[in-house]
């Protein structure tokens, strides 16, 4: 059954990373957040899901963020068994960005959200889209069409908004920065490795060595910031 919308509360697609850890802070600074959290099936997500609830709990008190919302749609039927994002073996450190690309997941991010969205009377959905992604499901024209598909399929507006389009992950990360935010608890990689305790959590560490890892070193070098990530491997980084 559908709510009565409520245009003070978004939802923001919530995945653990950098990029959508700050953009749910900025958002909730103005109003009312509902994280969505959206499981696919895919390798890294038990790790994604503790960081998330690690910078949660980090952040509670300071922002008006709802306890998350965790929804699930497995894709593991649609992609091969031997997929690198289902058995954990990303492309290398120095791959294109292209070698990443996940066909159809942000249709299904994007769609079982808003269903929830739908459910819980929010009509507005933010995603932490960067400048310059190169996939198909990253455009404008892209998240006109989804927005204009749940919209007429659900009989309720819903609006999809990336307000970080065009901006660098090194201006999220100032932006973030600016906050205040723990983004030492934001997980930005495809193989996450040997769990450790830090502060009575165990989170996995970055495994360094995926184009994942490089994206996130990489940005913090352009931002002229200290990485205070913490890397299983720093051969690639420099320590």
């Amino acid at each position: 059954m559908l709510k009565s919308s409520n245009p003070q509360i978004s939802g923001v697609l919530l995945s653990g990373g950098l990029d959508s850890a700050v953009l749910l802070c900025e958002e909730a600074s103005r109003a009312e957040v509902q994280p969505i959290y959206v499981s696919v099936g895919l390798a890294w997500e038990a790790a994604e899901r503790a960081y998330v609830e690690r910078f949660l709990s980090a952040i509670d008190g300071r922002f008006a963020v709802r306890p998350p919302a965790y929804v699930s749609v497995d894709m593991r039927d649609v992609y091969p068994a031997a997929h690198w994002a289902i058995v954990g073996r990303p492309p290398a450190y120095d791959t294109p960005d292209e070698d990443v690309y996940l066909p159809g997941r942000n249709i299904v991010l994007l769609g079982k959200a808003g269903v929830y969205c739908a459910g819980a009377g929010i009509n507005r959905l933010a995603l932490g889209t960067l400048d310059h992604n190169p996939f198909p499901d990253a455009t404008p024209a892209f998240r006109h069409a989804m927005a204009d598909a749940l919209t007429k399929g659900l009989a309720q507006p819903l609006a999809i908004d990336a307000p970080y389009a065009q901006q660098s992950k090194s201006e999220v990360i100032r932006r973030g920065v600016a906050l205040g935010l723990p983004l030492q608890l934001t997980l930005s990689c495809m193989n996450p490795v040997a769990a450790k305790e830090r502060a009575g959590h165990a989170l996995a560490r970055h495994c360094g060595c995926c184009s994942k890892c490089r994206e996130r070193h990489d940005a913090y070098v352009d931002a002229a910031l200290a990485d205070p990530t913490d890397y299983a491997d720093v051969r690639h980084i420099g320590g």
